[in-house]
């Protein structure tokens, strides 16, 4: 898979100076967590799920997450499980066939989700373990897929229910994670996958009241950090429910604010970022949290998109720049370009709408292209301070090292536009792609 796959090969080469690269579920956790981009989150209870899984992908969605928590009802749950096994395990069917490698159904070569409890949340798949398909014979033209389960019962239970079909599967998310709620979800994947053989990831959601209220917020971030710490190798990226959060205080942002501006937010994205996003090696993805508006209510506020942009994009850049607006992007570009700026990589998102726009401005720049490589030039001759290539900033090798080592990370996954194509240019071929 690959971002952008679903353009033509024309109206790529006529963006992208450098081509997004491939990558598949097997890539390494570094490449994977910056490829996560646009995350959408969809209802597990929905009858046509697994056309929905394959109609995204056709239209760009790279990840998606397939929920079982606060997207359904109480009473839905158990309902949804079984669409859930049932749609995934066709959608496998379709994507493997029958009989055709898709290794032993669980429990033949015995593996036991038992006996991978009892080895302890650090085991690796082990010798025993049921081989499932992990080539991408299986997940070919498909998102990376996650199932946002309610309980860590469910990843274990849910994985054995799936049996060959958790080959599609990419991890799990954990919701309200703490530092006591943590463990249980952590042993429970690292059981799944010792009796699989299937490499899973984990996405905690940190979105409790305890991180919301300052008196526990330091000792829960601290805690969930030496958590995370044991299980690095597992945890993908990390999750920020503002929604929950702003629940905890009866708030809410209307589109014409960003989560920047509810100021309780703010600050617990700060110290997230903080504890959990440094660059020194200890840190995390953390990724960017849900924007929950689509169209019809009525604006309050002037459209924050500048005309100038759009002025020369193709095709009609104007036409594109409404759709932003009445689609309410505009608010949500808005929003993505702080998330960057604190630190944030990707976004969840709860329509489909939302993901092209995520997408075009996760490209990097021909400008930042140049910066990233001028720095690390710089910085392996020595060091030492130099005019950017664009002759507008300071470009110093040391401080600016880590920035620049995300920046090429983020061109491999998403390719570097050309020098004379801006965002809006991007934004117009995804939306009209």
């Amino acid at each position: 898979m690959r971002h952008f796959g679903h353009l033509a090969d024309d109206v790529r080469g006529r963006l992208f100076l450098e081509p997004p690269r491939d990558f598949s579920p097997e890539s390494g956790a570094a490449v994977l967590a910056t490829a996560l981009g646009a995350t959408l989150y969809s209802p597990a209870t929905r009858p046509s799920l697994r056309a929905d899984i394959r109609k995204q992908a056709a239209r760009g969605v790279v990840s998606m997450v397939l929920c079982l928590e606060d997207s359904i009802a109480d009473h839905e749950v158990t309902g949804a499980e079984a669409n859930l096994v049932a749609q995934l395990g066709a959608l496998f069917e379709e994507t493997a066939g029958a009989g055709a490698g898709a290794g032993a159904a669980f429990g033949e070569a015995g593996g036991t989700f038992e006996g991978a409890v009892a080895e302890g949340g650090g085991a690796r798949p082990n010798a025993g373990a049921v081989e499932v398909e992990t080539s991408t014979s299986c997940t070919q033209d498909l998102p990376l897929l996650f199932i946002r389960v309610r309980a860590a019962a469910q990843i274990t239970d849910l994985a054995e229910r799936l049996g060959p079909a958790i080959g599609l599967l990419t991890g799990f998310v954990f919701p309200k994670f703490t530092d006591e709620s943590g463990a249980e979800y952590l042993e429970a994947l690292a059981a799944a996958e010792a009796a699989t053989g299937r490499r899973l990831f984990a996405m905690p959601v940190l979105e409790s009241p305890e991180l919301a209220h300052l008196e526990t917020r330091r000792e829960q971030l601290f805690g969930i950090a030496r958590l995370l710490d044991k299980y690095r190798e597992r945890v993908l990226a990390v999750r920020l429910g503002v929604t929950d959060l702003c629940s905890a205080y009866g708030l809410r942002r209307s589109p014409d604010l960003t989560a920047y501006d509810v100021a309780l937010v703010a600050a617990v994205i700060g110290d997230v970022v903080n504890v959990l996003g440094r660059a020194d090696g200890t840190g995390f993805t953390v990724t960017g949290p849900v924007w929950e508006y689509f169209p019809v209510q009525e604006r309050m506020f002037k459209p924050q998109l500048r005309r100038t942009p759009f002025a020369e994009a193709e095709p009609s850049g104007e036409a594109v720049r409404q759709r932003i607006i009445e689609h309410d992007l505009d608010g949500l570009i808005r929003e993505f370009e702080l998330d960057r700026a604190n630190g944030l990589l990707g976004k969840t998102c709860i329509h489909p709408s939302h993901v092209p726009a995520v997408h075009a401005l996760s490209v990097v720049t021909h400008e930042e292209y140049c910066d990233a490589r001028d720095i690390l030039d710089q910085e392996r001759g020595g060091g030492g301070v130099l005019r950017s290539a664009y002759t507008n900033k300071m470009n110093e090798a040391k401080p600016h090292r880590a920035w620049a080592e995300r920046v090429l990370l983020r061109a491999e996954v998403f390719g570097v536009a050309r020098e004379d194509v801006s965002f809006a240019e991007l934004l117009s071929a995804c939306l009209c792609g």
